[in-house]
């Protein structure tokens, strides 16, 4: 049996659970579906927000299990969308050039650009890692 990589940090994950009302650590661990239900009803009105403080080292556990270890970090990456990715900071780290310059340009393509990443970065960076 194969030991899962380390590709998400549970510290990480308690410093977004603290604006877990908008569902960013949900995200950060692949679970967007939910992500997207905590940012709508601010943590199911703060329930599952308090619940999930809880639910943090499994959601850690299923993420290393899911997603690809490599070149590009999974919390670096997640941070600097979660506090600069309207610049596209993130973008440029994971060696987006072109597209991280157009959303400094366009302030995340106006958002809309910024929460396609939140829905799909944890996927862009397991294919990046994986052809890299």
């Amino acid at each position: 049996m194969t030991q899962a990589s380390d590709t998400h940090s549970k510290t990480v994950g308690y410093v977004l659970w603290l604006f877990g009302f908008t569902g960013a650590h949900r995200f950060y661990y692949g679970k967007p579906v939910t992500g997207t239900i905590w940012f709508f009803t601010l943590g199911l009105l703060g329930v599952g927000w308090l619940i999930d403080l809880f639910l943090i080292p499994s959601l850690d556990r299923q993420a290393d299990l899911r997603f690809r270890s490599g070149k590009i970090n999974y919390s670096v990456a997640w941070i600097l969308l979660t506090f600069l990715g309207f610049f596209g900071v993130h973008r440029m780290y994971m060696g987006k050039w072109i597209t991280g310059i157009l959303y400094l340009c366009t302030l995340g393509l106006l958002g809309v650009g910024y929460l396609y990443d939140y829905w799909t970065l944890n996927d862009q960076i397991t294919v990046a890692n994986a052809s890299g």
